[in-house]
């Protein structure tokens, strides 16, 4: 029994006995441990179920890969041979959207539209009676192999080249890829465009609409040749009207496809490319003279209520025959007449004898002529954000000697200039700021086209003239309204003070510009105006007054906040 139980403890303890080398067998070592000492080492096989899945995947595999190597290689390798051989890769522009322009109650003037057969955006208009104020483009353009020469949107005239560089945008770009039979495969845009900002002017589309209509219909109906008319802010310089006739589509020049039309415009004599608002020079007739009453009265020429009589003209020595008199006509005989009524009148030799002098009256003289017109701006450019224009011309002895071969100035030369005759011309725009800076007791105003641009606002120029010389003046310019020249523009809803002007033109003078200037409210002015109306008979009854009178009627029922 003992030996047994001796036995059975020899056994467990043989069991138990621990080799040298599992001393160091542990988990982290295992990794490092030599399997291949291992005696009598187990391995499980892997089972068939195992292998029969693994073939089955692998024949599908190779089964649908062999499938899809088929159809690319015998279905579609010609084609994808042809694709590879002929595809190119090309850099295409994205052309932005030209910015929008509006008037100030934000109705479209110009806009974009979707083109049937351009890859581009048309450019639509609001018309008639905008194409000058806002001008037209030169769309991009390609050569034969569709390639742009030209990549950008190009304002040609008007707003839209003054403004170019802000409604323009900014084109993007894009990598597309084209087969040899021009079919795009992919589009992956580079740059994204940018689209050009907006304008918002001070213009009023009604207003615009309504006076281009009338100087047309004038123009047609009673043969004018043309004209012009600018409503404008006399205390900021904002321009509310700017209208000019004969005008083109600018639409049509835009797109540059209507040939017979275009054609047509190049052949019109009333050159219809031209913005006689700006651009034009009008000889301007009797609306000058309020401004050299201002001259007078600040050069102590004349006491404001010192009468002259004009008996319908005044004669002086001919200094090229002495035993003879020239004479200079008035446009009927006046009377005796004060400064405040030679203005409502509109008396030639009142004006005469204060710009040129006669017997003891003393004249203004041609050197103060010039110096107060220029006061006013006449004869300069107005500084006005449309491109190409012009200023005018004040007669001069200098002027005389370049144009006329070195002929000395003469006292007639003096008196046609004093009534705005001879070599003088003005623009509609250069009147309309003149007439602003008496209509606000001196302050010569920047005309301008984008609401609220302040740095255009500020550029005021202002004149060290006595409020008193301005009032004689707005005296002179009520009473032509109510008894004078200007009463067609009289109406009982709006108080206004104004001067007409009719310049005859040619040797002949059987045509005539047909002008009136003036501001209203009176008693607050807020608005001035000019009408011109270009080359019409001179026996015409109705001119650029008749224009106002309507637009007048007119806006006091469509727009009478103006009014106010």
């Amino acid at each position: 029994m003992i030996i047994k139980i001796f036995r059975k403890q020899k056994i467990k303890n043989a069991n138990s006995f621990v080799e040298p080398d599992e001393i160091f067998l542990d988990s982290k070592n295992l990794q490092n441990f030599d399997r291949q000492q291992f005696e009598g080492r187990i391995e499980k096989p892997i089972s068939k179920k195992t292998i029969f899945f693994v073939g089955l995947f692998f024949l599908l595999f190779l089964a649908i890969f062999s499938t899809r190597l088929g159809y690319l290689q015998i279905q579609k390798g010609e084609a994808y041979l042809d694709r590879s051989q002929n595809n190119t890769l090309e850099k295409q522009i994205i052309f932005s959207d030209r910015g929008i322009i509006y008037d100030r109650n934000k109705k479209e003037l110009a806009w974009n539209k979707e083109g049937t057969d351009t890859p581009t955006a048309i450019r639509a208009y609001l018309s008639p009676g905008f194409s000058h104020l806002l001008g037209y483009l030169s769309y991009p353009m390609q050569d034969k192999s569709g390639n742009y020469w030209q990549s950008e949107f190009i304002g040609k005239d008007g707003l839209e080249k003054q403004y170019n560089s802000e409604l323009k945008g900014e084109n993007g770009s894009k990598i597309v890829e084209i087969d040899a039979h021009k079919v795009i495969h992919s589009e992956n845009i580079v740059n994204a465009p940018k689209r050009g900002a907006d304008l918002i002017t001070t213009i009023d589309w009604r207003i615009q609409a309504e006076l281009f209509t009338l100087i047309k219909n004038l123009s047609q109906s009673n043969s004018f040749s043309g004209g012009a008319g600018v409503l404008i802010n006399a205390n900021n310089g904002e321009i509310l009207t700017s209208v000019s006739f004969p005008e083109y589509d600018s639409e049509i020049l835009s797109l540059g496809k209507d040939t017979k039309k275009i054609n047509g415009y190049l052949d019109d004599k009333r050159k219809v490319f031209l913005d006689r608002t700006i651009s034009g020079l009008y000889t301007p007739g009797s609306i000058v003279k309020p401004f050299f009453a201002i001259g007078a009265l600040a050069e102590d020429v004349i006491d404001p209520y010192k009468k002259i009589l004009s008996t319908g003209s005044i004669s002086i020595p001919n200094p090229y025959f002495p035993d003879q008199k020239t004479v200079f006509k008035d446009w009927r005989a006046q009377g005796w007449v004060d400064m405040r009524q030679a203005i409502a009148v509109s008396s030639d030799v009142y004006f005469y004898e204060i710009g040129g002098g006669f017997e003891s009256q003393k004249g203004l003289g041609i050197l103060n002529i010039e110096k107060y017109a220029e006061l006013f701006g006449i004869g300069e450019k107005t500084g006005v954000d449309l491109p190409d224009e012009k200023g005018g011309v004040i007669p001069s002895p200098l002027w005389k000697i370049k144009n006329f071969n070195g002929e000395a100035w003469r006292v007639g030369d003096t008196y046609h200039t004093v009534i705005g005759q001879y070599g003088f011309q003005v623009t509609p725009m250069e009147m309309a700021r003149a007439v602003s800076a008496i209509a606000n007791y001196g302050s010569l105003v920047t005309p301008h086209y984008i609401l609220g641009d302040a740095t255009m606002e500020n550029k005021i120029s202002k004149m060290n003239l006595k409020k008193e010389y301005f009032d004689v003046v707005h005296e002179g310019m009520r009473q032509s309204v109510l008894v004078g020249t200007s009463s067609a523009i009289s109406v009982p809803y709006l108080q206004i003070a104004s001067k007409t002007g009719t310049a005859q033109l040619g040797a002949n003078k059987n045509r005539v510009n047909s002008w009136i200037i003036g501001f209203f409210p009176y008693q607050n002015p807020k608005y001035a105006f000019t009408i011109m109306m270009e080359s019409g008979p001179s026996s015409n009854n109705v001119g650029a007054s008749s224009i106002m009178r309507q637009l007048l009627d007119w806006m006091s029922v469509n727009t009478p906040e103006y009014f106010e």
